[in-house]
């Protein structure tokens, strides 16, 4: 098999798993990360109520629990094909409110004098999320394709 066979065969199989990888991906985060919110044990918990004490109808501990739930939908809605363009927009209304503690709490999300360079572990923990919405935006952008792992530019 030459180098250049090897190469096409490797994308070929890339392209075939990376749709349900990256969909398993952000289900297991979203769903993982969401079911601790409503049950108190989420390690982003104080970091959460402090960016939603502002907000109104609810309190900071109901935004919390709604969030999550909201988080859960958002995985099992990348789950399945069908529902994947809701997950993207639950996604991308979510996105919005998760990168809020870095211009709300940048004393929390940033290192003393370091704005925005030296984020703390509460500021890489969000700024990952650039990975979480490239990855939805191409499993969005390639919902036209064949389920063989085509892209969608190959279909047109």
């Amino acid at each position: 098999m030459t180098l250049k066979k090897l190469d096409h065969e490797i994308q070929t199989r890339m392209r075939y798993l990376g749709d349900p990888a990256a969909r398993i991906a952000l289900f297991i985060i979203f769903f993982w990360f969401g079911i601790l919110k409503p049950l108190g044990l989420s390690a982003a918990e104080t970091l959460v109520l402090k960016t939603v004490d502002w907000m109104p109808l609810f309190t900071a501990p109901q935004w919390l629990a709604i969030i999550g739930w909201w988080e859960m939908l958002i995985g099992i809605f990348f789950l399945f094909r069908k529902t994947t363009r809701i997950a993207i927009v639950l996604l991308f209304l979510q996105m919005g409110g998760t990168f809020l503690p870095l211009f709300m709490l940048p004393d929390i999300t940033f290192q003393p004098g370091g704005v925005p360079l030296l984020p703390t572990l509460e500021g890489q923990y969000i700024i990952k999320n650039l990975i979480v919405i490239a990855a939805a935006l191409v499993i969005g952008g390639n919902l036209n394709a064949g389920r063989r792992g085509e892209s969608a530019a190959a279909v047109s």
